[in-house]
């Protein structure tokens, strides 16, 4: 048995936030953010009638009408998401509690890998699929990155990049072997771990820089010894993400390429195969180097990240489902998903559609 991607689905809020708009909150304008990223505009979801578990279930609704399926028939489910609804449990029991589905008992996986998040959730479902483990796989990424940024000019380095979004696909095995998921590779380097992070609140204590007045944890007669939030961490506003972009880009141009050529060697394949890639949409500017690297051109490569910023463990589904539904991807069209985000981690996926 292969594993197929049977039916694919999206969902954005209503909300469109310009460029300009973020101007009237920070020290930007629309030309420095379009320059550096590419992005005109992004979605910001409705707090607190949208979380990132209901606009997983918005598309995985899709999803599961497109594969023909009910969504008693999931049997498994695969939740990406680096903005869970709650610290935890995590998003995948509030998607099959959402959906109406709690009487089946299915397994539910939470993945925090970031942007190679729904990567990484792909190439478990394969591999669930092709054991004969499970039959209809609900795989999910999601994320809410508008309620946690800082709309400060100190924080406009990450602020413009993301918005709000979900993705979903549903994983099906297939019997014509020329047909779905080829190969996935999945790797990690833990070295920079820091650079592209939302450190606090956490329960690290100040642990790895060896710093804790850095985030005001201190000793105290509590059991525990600690504390996951200080009144410095709120004092300073020291609970949002930061971001090395120079250096996330430097390492970005190289993995994704070697993970790339990595799936297309262990396929047997070149670079012109690929009637399709879809990257993480993290920043134009990789998507462009990359693709300029890999002498694709533009009818090969799908970018949206002008539409929805960089919507994390989203980005690839949202961007695979609107080059489906926009007839780019055929029966038969080699498709490759590539990604590389924090952690760092990256990853990539070759389908034959």
């Amino acid at each position: 048995m292969n594993a197929k991607i049977a039916g694919l689905g999206y969902y954005v809020p209503k909300r469109v936030v310009t460029n300009d708009e973020l101007s009237k909150h920070m020290d930007t304008s629309d030309e420095w953010i379009q320059e550096r990223t590419g992005i005109k505009e992004r979605r910001y979801g409705d707090m607190p009638n949208e979380t990132t578990s209901t606009m997983a279930k918005e598309a995985s609704l899709i999803a599961i009408e497109r594969a023909g399926i009910q969504k008693e028939d999931i049997d498994f489910i695969i939740f990406a998401t680096l903005s869970p609804d709650y610290y935890f449990p995590g998003c995948g029991v509030l998607l099959q509690r959402a959906l109406g589905i709690t009487g089946t008992t299915i397994g539910a996986l939470d993945v925090r890998n970031q942007c190679s998040g729904f990567i990484y959730a792909l190439s478990i479902a394969d591999k669930f699929i092709k054991t004969g483990t499970y039959k209809n796989i609900l795989v999910v990424g999601s994320e809410m990155h508008s309620m946690g940024l800082d709309f400060s000019t100190r924080g406009r380095g990450v602020t413009v990049i993301f918005g709000d979004g979900a993705g979903a696909a549903i994983v099906q095995a297939t019997e014509e072997k020329d047909k779905g998921i080829l190969t996935s590779h999945l790797h990690s380097d833990g070295t920079f771990a820091e650079e592209l992070a939302m450190i606090s609140p956490g329960s690290h204590g100040g642990f790895h820089d060896n710093d804790q007045e850095k985030y005001g944890f201190k000793k105290t007669d509590k059991p525990g010894g600690g504390y996951f939030v200080t009144q410095k961490m709120l004092d300073e506003e020291l609970t949002t993400p930061n971001m090395n972009g120079q250096l996330v880009f430097k390492n970005a141009v190289v993995r994704f390429r070697e993970v790339i050529h990595e799936a297309l060697t262990h396929a047997q394949l070149e670079p012109e195969d690929i009637n399709m890639l879809i990257p993480h949409q993290a920043n134009l500017r990789i998507s462009q180097f990359i693709q300029k690297s890999m002498n694709l051109s533009d009818d090969q490569v799908f970018n949206n990240i002008q539409k929805y910023g960089n919507t994390t463990a989203a980005s690839i589904p949202i961007a695979l489902t609107e080059a489906w539904e926009q007839g780019k991807i055929k029966d038969g069209d080699l498709v490759c998903l590539a990604a590389f985000g924090s952690g760092f981690t990256w990853g990539s996926a070759l389908i034959r559609w």
